[in-house]
């Protein structure tokens, strides 16, 4: 495996992205791996490596670069600042950010731009569903996993961008996930419906919120392990080939 840090000019600041990749058979299929709230970490490049192991060009950014070098929640324990900085992104800004992204991957030989993926979590749900709504010719398939206001009151909601997504959408949801309660995930559901998105919304019983992370309370090995399937298997549907 190749693995490196860029420092990618956003017209915000400089987005340091975390980029590892296969040493062979590339150029390789991209996938952006958008970060949870608590912040970038070795456990999400760890997430991104295990993405990469099996073909694919991964970049995981720190998104609140905006305000911070770096943050890590759970080497600062400070929540308070987690949510002002979470509060300080929006879907447009992180749409903005994976453009750059893309025009990196683009430049390089390693990189396949013509075949993305994107995957979030919790914070990072609906930045998937945006970014695919963004580089619509580009991005083939999106998951979101246990994601959160992907159906809101608001004009940026990813339930009504649905009709400008073109690849294909997966959502796993926690049983129990009072950031993701169930209204909001049929709501989505039924836009999905009404826009005829291709895609699959499943249900992880006996899961709560936070359930795919491994150095979480909330870890469910079970659980994750099947949002690893589902994700490889979603990747492999429309990236390879």
């Amino acid at each position: 495996m190749i693995e490196h840090f860029v420092d990618l000019t956003t017209p915000d600041g400089t987005m340091t992205t975390f980029v590892v990749h296969p040493e062979r058979d590339g150029p390789n299929p991209v996938v952006l791996f958008l970060m949870d709230a608590p912040g970038m970490r070795e456990e999400l490049r760890n997430m991104s490596r295990r993405l990469a192991s099996a073909g694919y060009y991964v970049m995981a950014a720190q998104l609140y670069y905006r305000e911070v070098d770096e943050f890590n929640l759970f080497e600062t324990g400070d929540r308070d600042r987690m949510v002002e900085l979470m509060g300080g992104l929006s879907n447009a800004m992180v749409v903005d950010d994976t453009r750059c992204m893309i025009e990196h991957a683009e430049g390089d030989g390693a990189a396949d731009a013509s075949r993305i993926g994107t995957v979030g979590y919790c914070m990072s749900g609906p930045f998937t569903i945006m970014a695919a709504a963004a580089h619509n010719e580009r991005v083939k398939a999106a998951a979101s996993i246990h994601g959160v206001r992907l159906a809101v009151d608001a004009d940026d909601s990813p339930h009504d961008h649905l009709e400008l997504v073109r690849g294909e959408i997966y959502l796993a949801c926690a049983e129990h996930d009072s950031h993701a309660p169930p209204e909001m995930i049929e709501r989505f559901d039924k836009a999905m419906a009404a826009a005829g998105t291709a895609g699959e919304i499943e249900w992880y019983p006996g899961t709560e919120h936070g359930f795919a992370f491994s150095e979480r309370p909330q870890y469910h090995r079970e659980a994750s392990e099947r949002h690893w399937e589902r994700l490889h298997a979603l990747f492999r549907r429309n990236l390879d080939g």
